[in-house]
C-alpha cells in the first residue's frame, strides 16, 4: 500500500514570512529587556559606590583614644580591676600590660568591654573599611587616534600611511576656554571711555562709524547676492542692534534697523510661509527642496526676532526705563523709537501678504493715537496707504477690526485721525458697479445623473474632457475670486458701520462725530435698508439740535441724501427739512482760504437737486440758483467757478429758470432774501443781477462763465463754453482752479507798460552858477546852528529873481 498522504497543507511563504517576523520581533524584545536589566543593575552598583564615597568624604572618624566611656562602663571596669589578682603579678608585667592596652587603638572595640566581638558589627563598621572596599580607578593611557592618509605606491606595492592625531592637553583647553570667556566678557562689557579732547573724540567716532558702515554694507551685499546661502548672516547683522560702543551706538542701531528693513523687503517671497507638519518633516525630499525649506525657516525666524527688537525699542521709549546694560541715554530713546516705527510702517505697507502682518497691525494701530505728533502721523499715513493699495481686502479687514477694538476700549476718546483713515477704504470700487459677468448666473457643471439622462456615451466623454479643460482654464487665470472680495468687503463695512453707529448712539458730543458723519456720507449708499429710518431720524435730530458746526451739518445733509438717492428711492420720505437747512447754511460758508467746505456743498447740490430733479419743485430750484449766485460774489475764484458751473447744470435741468434772466417780475409779491424757506421767498420776482458784476471779475474763467450764463447758458453758438469747461463737473473745476499755492490759476496777464519820457539832469537844463551853488550845498556837511527863516526866505527870493532874469 502507498503511504498515506498528510492532510496538513504546507505553510505558505507568506505564513512563514509572518512567523519569522514574529520570532525576530520576540528576539529583539528579549534582547532589549536583557540590556535594560543589565543597565539597571549597573546603575544600582554605581549609585552604591557614589553613596559610599560621599559617606567617606563627609564623615571623619575620631581616634579610639578620644572616645568617652559611659559612666556604667567606667564603674564595671573599676570593679573588674578590683577583682583581678594584681598582687599575683609583678609590677613590671603590670606596666607592660597597661602599655599594650594603650597601643591597641587599631582594634574596633573597647578592650575593657565584655560584649561579644561581633556585636553591632554592621552599625559600627569603620568608615575606612568602606573606603577600602571601593575599587580604585586606574589611570589608563588614552589610545592614540590615527588619521589615515593617502597611501604610497612603490615597486613592492601599496604602503598605507597614517599619523597620530595631535592631542590638546586639558590644561591648554581650559586656558583657551578661559581666554575665550574673558574675550567674550570684554566684547560684551563696555570699554571705559578714554580721556580725549573734543576733536579727538569726533575723529574717533567718525572712524568707528565708518568701520560699522563698511561692515553693514558688506553683510547686506552678501545677503542680497545669494539669500539662500547667506541667510545666517542676517543673525550677524541683527546682533548689531545691541551695539555697545557708546560713541556710535545710537547711529549704528538706526542704520541696522533701516538696512534690515530694506533687506527683508527685497528677499521676502511673494507668498506666506507656513510651518511644516510632522509628516512633512519626516519625509525625504530633494536637496533643492531641503535648501528651500531651510531658507524659509531661517527667514521667518530672523524676521520674527527683528520685529520683536523693533517692538522692544518702542516699549522702552514708552516706559522711559533705562536698562543697566544699555549704553544709550534716555534722550536717544525717542530717535530710536521713531526709526523703529518708520520701519514697522514700511513693512506694514510693503509686506501685507507675509507672516506676522497681523502682529504689525496690532503694534501700529495704538500708535495712531499717540501723543507724539510725528509718530502718530507716520502711523496714520501708513494705514491710509495700506487701505488704498489693498485690492483683495484681507489686510483691510484685519486693520478695521483692530481700529474698532481700539475705539471701543478707549471709550471713544481717540484722535479724529484714527477714524479719518477709514475714509481711504477701497470698498466703493467693487460695490458700486458690477460687470455683466457678475450679474449673469454662473455656469453650472452637469452631474452624473443629468449626463446619463440627456447625453450619449460619446457625448458624455466629450463633455467630461471639456469640463476638465474649463476647470484648468479657471485655475490658470490667477485672479482673485470676486465672491471672496465681496465677502471680505461686506464684513469690513459691517465693522465700520458698527463703530459709526456706536458713536452716534453713545458719544454724540465726541470730537469723532465729524469723522463719523463724513464716513457715513461716503459709504451711505452701502448701508442696509433696514437702518434707513432710524438713521434719518438721528441725523435730523442732530441738525435741529444746533450743536453742530456748519461743516458737520453739511455732512449730515450729504449722508441723508446719499441714503435717499441709492436704495432709499423706494422709501416715501420728503426731506424738506434738509433742503431748508442747506438753504439757510449757504450764506455762512467760510469765504477765506479755508474754503474746503465748498466741495461738500457742491456734492450736496448735485445729489439734492440734479439727481432728485423729479422730486424738486421749480420754486425750490429758483431759490437755490439765486442764493448761489449771491454767494459767488464773496468767495474765492475757484469756489465761484464751481458755483457758476452748478448754476449752469441747474438751468439746463430746469428750463423754466430762464425767468431769472428777465427784468420783469412774474406773479405777485416781492423777493424775500432774508427768508430761510426756499419755497416761500418768491424767487421768481428777482433777477440774477450779480452776473453783470461777475463779468468784470479779475479771473478770466469767472468772466467766461458769467457771460455764458447771461445769454442763457447755450450749448452751441457764440455764447457757448469751450469743450474743456463744459464737460467737467463742478467739483473738478473747483479742484482745477484751486489757489492753495496763493497764486492765480490761470496766471493773470500783466498790464501793458507805456513808455515814459526820460528827463536828464545836467548842463542842458541847469545854469552853470546854479549848478555850482547846488553842488556846494550838497557837499556841505555842517548844519547851521541858528535857524533864521526870514533871512533864508529873502536869500531864496533873490536867488529866484536872479534865475528868472537869466
Amino acid at each position: 500500500m502507498a503511504p498515506r498522504k498528510s492532510k496538513k497543507k504546507a505553510p505558505s511563504f507568506r505564513k512563514l514570512l509572518k512567523t519569522s517576523n514574529i520570532k525576530i520581533e520576540n528576539k529583539l524584545k528579549n534582547r532589549q529587556f536583557k540590556q535594560q536589566s543589565i543597565a539597571k543593575k549597573h546603575r544600582k552598583e554605581q549609585k552604591k559606590l557614589k553613596q559610599a564615597l560621599n559617606n567617606a568624604a563627609t564623615r571623619t572618624p575620631l581616634p579610639l583614644e578620644r572616645y568617652k566611656k559611659r559612666p556604667e562602663d567606667e564603674e564595671d571596669e573599676e570593679e573588674f580591676e578590683e577583682t583581678l589578682p594584681v598582687d599575683m603579678m609583678e609590677e613590671d608585667d603590670l606596666e607592660q600590660m597597661k602599655a599594650m592596652a594603650q597601643k591597641a587603638s587599631f582594634l574596633t572595640r573597647d578592650l575593657s568591654s565584655s560584649e561579644p566581638v561581633h556585636a553591632r558589627k554592621r552599625k559600627q563598621e569603620n568608615v575606612m573599611d568602606k573606603y577600602e572596599k571601593v575599587p580604585r580607578l586606574m589611570q589608563k593611557e588614552q589610545e592614540k587616534e590615527l588619521i589615515h592618509l593617502l597611501p604610497i605606491k612603490d615597486k613592492t606595492g601599496i604602503i598605507p600611511q597614517t599619523m597620530e592625531k595631535p592631542v590638546v592637553k586639558k590644561a591648554e583647553k581650559e586656558n583657551e576656554d578661559e581666554g575665550d570667556g574673558d574675550g567674550a566678557e570684554e566684547v560684551n562689557a563696555p570699554k571705559p571711555l578714554p580721556l580725549l579732547t573734543t576733536q579727538e573724540l569726533v575723529v574717533l567716532r567718525r572712524k568707528r562709524l565708518e568701520e560699522r558702515k563698511v561692515c553693514i554694507a558688506a553683510l547686506g551685499s552678501s545677503i542680497l547676492s545669494d539669500p539662500s546661502a547667506n541667510i545666517k548672516k542676517l543673525k550677524e547683522l541683527r546682533s548689531m542692534l545691541v551695539e555697545l560702543d557708546p560713541y556710535v551706538a545710537v547711529t549704528v542701531r538706526k542704520l541696522v534697523m533701516v538696512s534690515l528693513m530694506e533687506l527683508f523687503k527685497d528677499i521676502v517671497p511673494s507668498y506666506r510661509i507656513r510651518p511644516l507638519t510632522e509628516a512633512e518633516k519626516s519625509t525625504k525630499v530633494k536637496k533643492e527642496t531641503q535648501q528651500l525649506r531651510e531658507f524659509e525657516e531661517g527667514l521667518v525666524s530672523q524676521y520674527k526676532f527683528y520685529l520683536e527688537n523693533l517692538e522692544q525699542t518702542v516699549k522702552d521709549w514708552k516706559q522711559m526705563k533705562k536698562k543697566k546694560s544699555d549704553v544709550v541715554s534716555l534722550k536717544s530713546y525717542k530717535g530710536l523709537a521713531e526709526v523703529a516705527v518708520k520701519c514697522l510702517c514700511e513693512l506694514l505697507v510693503a509686506l501685507p501678504h507675509f507672516n506676522f502682518h497681523n502682529n504689525i497691525i496690532v503694534m501700529i494701530v495704538p500708535l495712531m493715537n499717540h501723543d507724539c505728533k510725528k509718530i502718530s502721523e507716520m502711523s496714520c499715513e501708513a494705514v491710509r496707504k495700506l487701505f488704498k493699495q489693498d485690492k483683495v481686502g484681507q489686510a483691510s479687514l484685519g486693520m478695521v477690526k483692530v481700529i474698532s477694538g481700539l475705539v471701543k476700549s478707549r471709550n471713544y476718546e481717540v484722535k479724529p485721525e484714527v477714524l479719518k483713515a477709514l475714509l481711504c477704504l477701497r470698498v466703493k470700487e467693487v460695490e458700486v458697479k458690477k460687470d455683466a459677468d457678475d450679474i449673469a448666473p454662473k455656469k453650472r457643471f452637469m452631474n452624473f445623473k443629468e449626463k446619463r439622462k440627456h447625453l450619449s456615451r460619446m457625448q458624455r466623454k466629450w463633455k467630461k474632457a471639456e469640463e476638465k479643460l474649463e476647470k484648468e482654464l479657471l485655475e490658470a487665470e490667477a485672479t482673485e475670486c470676486k465672491e471672496k472680495k465681496l465677502k471680505l468687503h461686506t464684513e469690513t463695512l459691517n465693522i465700520v458701520f458698527l463703530t459709526y453707529f456706536r458713536i452716534l448712539k453713545k458719544a454724540q458730543k465726541s470730537i469723532l462725530l465729524p469723522c463719523v458723519l463724513e464716513g457715513l456720507a461716503k459709504f451711505a449708499h452701502l448701508i442696509n435698508v433696514e437702518f434707513f429710518d432710524d438713521l434719518l431720524i438721528v441725523l435730523h435730530k442732530l441738525v435741529e439740535s444746533g450743536d453742530l458746526s456748519y461743516r458737520e451739518s453739511l455732512h449730515c445733509i450729504q449722508t441723508a441724501f446719499h441714503v435717499l438717492s441709492g436704495q432709499g428711492d423706494v422709501l416715501n420720505i420728503d426731506p424738506l427739512k434738509f433742503y431748508t437747512h442747506l438753504y439757510k447754511t449757504l450764506l455762512r460758508l467760510h469765504a477765506g482760504t479755508a474754503n474746503d467746505d465748498m466741495i461738500i456743498v457742491l456734492q450736496c447740490l448735485d445729489v439734492m437737486l440734479t439727481k432728485r430733479r423729479k422730486q424738486v419743485s421749480v420754486q425750490r430750484a429758483l431759490a437755490f440758483i439765486k442764493r448761489l449766485t449771491t454767494l459767488s460774489l464773496q468767495v474765492l475764484p475757484n469756489s465761484t467757478v464751481g458755483i457758476l458751473a452748478t448754476n449752469r447744470v441747474l438751468m439746463h435741468t430746469f428750463p423754466k429758470s430762464d425767468i431769472l434772466l428777465d427784468n420783469e417780475s412774474q406773479g405777485s409779491g416781492i423777493y424775500l432774501p432774508e427768508l430761510d424757506e426756499p419755497e416761500y421767498c418768491n424767487p421768481q420776482n428777482t433777477s440774477l443781477w450779480e452776473l453783470h458784476t461777475l463779468q468784470r471779475h479779475y479771473h478770466p474763467i469767472v468772466r467766461k462763465f458769467a457771460a455764458h450764463l447771461i445769454v442763457g447758458a447755450p450749448s452751441e453758438g457764440s455764447g457757448a463754453l469751450n469743450v474743456d469747461l463744459s464737460r467737467k463737473s463742478a467739483t473738478d473745476l473747483f479742484e482745477d482752479y484751486s489757489i492753495k499755492g496763493m497764486t492765480f490759476n490761470p496766471p493773470v496777464a500783466t498790464p501793458s507798460s507805456k513808455k515814459k519820457e526820460k528827463f536828464t539832469i545836467g548842463d542842458a537844463l541847469l545854469d552853470s552858477d546854479l549848478k555850482k551853488q547846488i553842488d556846494s550845498h550838497l557837499e556841505a556837511t555842517s548844519i547851521p546852528s541858528d535857524l533864521n527863516f526870514a533871512a533864508h526866505f529873502r536869500k531864496v527870493a533873490r536867488f529866484g529873481t536872479m534865475v528868472f532874469n537869466t
